[in-house]
């Protein structure tokens, strides 16, 4: 069973008024609070530009398999697609470092509500994270586009 190492704090209080990826959310700042029996674990990170950071959608709602997406009102399998109302909730987003702040992760790029359930942190590390040959599946060619009104 996993619990949380710290929490997610951002600006974003409902879900209209979160960004639907981190590519939309490069202007909000946000702090990522590390419970202090971890915040060894922090140890080098400054050296990083960016992280990874995996967190609980604990605000979404009902688990559908297929269903329409952000990007596409065609239906998608939930593995093919980041819609949060998924099996295990788990959500993954890029966020850049700014500062360490003892057991705080000062960062921009926010895309989660506030206060939400930090899982793990990983560096983005270039080298073994792009992937220049990667296939974009069904998402090649949907427009870019925010987050539709009245859709979750």
């Amino acid at each position: 069973m996993m619990e949380a190492i710290g929490t997610i704090r951002t600006p974003h209080k409902t879900k209209q008024d979160c960004p639907i990826q981190p590519l939309y959310a490069t202007s909000f700042g946000g702090r990522v609070e590390v419970l202090e029996r971890y915040a060894e674990g922090l140890k080098d990170i400054e050296g990083f530009s960016h992280l990874h950071l995996l967190y609980l959608f604990d605000r979404a709602e009902a688990i559908s398999l297929v269903r329409p997406t952000f990007l596409d009102d065609t239906p998608h399998g939930v593995f093919a697609s980041r819609h949060p109302c998924r099996p295990n909730g788990i959500g993954m987003s890029i966020v850049r470092l700014i500062r360490r702040e003892g057991s705080v992760l000062v960062v921009e790029g926010v895309d989660m509500l506030d206060e939400t359930p930090l899982l793990d942190i990983k560096p983005y590390i270039p080298r073994f994270d792009t992937v220049p040959s990667a296939s974009e599946g069904w998402t090649a060619d949907k427009p870019w586009r925010q987050k539709p009104e009245g859709r979750e």
